[in-house]
């Protein structure tokens, strides 16, 4: 980070999401009446998996796991995007950039990579559901969970390692309204063409490659189910419909983001506003909405809290 003129980048100045004070202030109204009232909702998906002994499936300890990592996501932006709204100077150190970066990626593989398992679970399930309680033991979920917390991992330390490396000597201004590798790698003082490129490489192709291999797996899942029951089949298609929905709420917006080269576009804020706030608190909501038995789950642990 240190130049040759001795000139040391140490914080970043957020240009945030609007210059308008008018946006701003709906924005900052509408995204914390969202946080307030999905926010619990998945604190309740989590108590209900976890207090239901019904729901021991592995699809409901995926789902348990997906709502804890959709609100651990929300918290990296929406909490520090509602106080810079407040602030007439919106500035995060480097250290600070640095570490939002690091979780951003962390949380956000390790909730794509939970997706895959989730289709690998489905899959199973409807397609050779006689080997399904051979195969997804619960050591073999642990196992799958603990697999993809370690490739969350991995894929973030590459990206933060690339950064670390760059010299950051004068402009400091992020127009963004939080770190961000498109937005941090341009900063840099030297030529970043094949940074850029890796950094394509390990977000970009890894999303589009989850996203195209997602899709064929639903679509096969959904061939395969066409010869059993009404009943069954329609359960079947209902729960790979609701996959598919979090699948392009996911994986959409990250397409947009890092699949291509790191240029600015007017749409940029606007989607990223949705990949990192409000998609990720509404995917474990979707999914418990076309789910009756966490429902119903749901509504006796209320009632018995309304009871006492």
């Amino acid at each position: 980070m240190e130049r040759d003129n001795g000139t040391v980048v140490t914080e970043f100045i957020l240009l945030g999401l609007t210059q308008s004070q008018d946006v701003q202030l709906l924005v900052f109204v509408l995204v914390s009446v969202f946080y307030l009232i999905i926010l619990p909702g998945n604190v309740l998906i989590i108590l209900t998996i976890r207090s239901d002994p019904a729901l021991t499936a592995p699809l409901y300890f995926f789902l348990g796991n997906l709502a804890f990592l959709d609100a651990s996501y929300s918290f990296i932006v929406a909490p520090r995007m509602l106080v810079d709204f407040l602030s007439k100077k919106k500035v995060i150190s480097y250290r600070g950039c640095m570490t939002q970066l690091f979780f951003l990626h962390f949380l956000g593989a390790g909730e794509m990579f939970l997706l895959v398992v989730m289709a690998f679970d489905r899959y199973i399930a409807i397609c050779q559901p006689l080997h399904y309680p051979t195969i997804m033991k619960p050591r073999a979920c642990y196992a799958l969970l603990l697999a993809l917390w370690i490739g969350g991992f991995a894929h973030s330390i590459v990206q933060v390692a690339l950064i670390l490396h760059l010299p950051f000597c004068g402009p400091n201004q992020l127009d963004n309204f939080f770190c961000d590798v498109p937005q941090v790698i341009k900063l840099a003082c030297v030529d970043t063409f094949v940074v850029e490129l890796l950094m394509v490489s390990n977000s970009g192709l890894l999303t589009l490659l989850c996203f195209l291999g997602l899709l064929a797996s639903y679509a096969v899942i959904l061939c395969r189910i066409r010869g059993h029951s009404s009943e069954g089949k329609h359960k079947a298609v209902s729960t790979c419909t609701t996959h598919i929905i979090i699948v392009f709420l996911m994986f959409g917006p990250a397409i947009f983001i890092y699949t291509r080269p790191f240029r600015a576009f007017p749409a940029d804020k606007v989607v990223s506003l949705f990949h990192t706030v409000i998609f990720p608190l509404m995917n474990p909501v979707i999914y418990t909405l076309r789910n009756q038995e966490v429902k119903a789950s749901m509504k006796r642990l209320l009632s018995r809290y309304k009871a006492c």
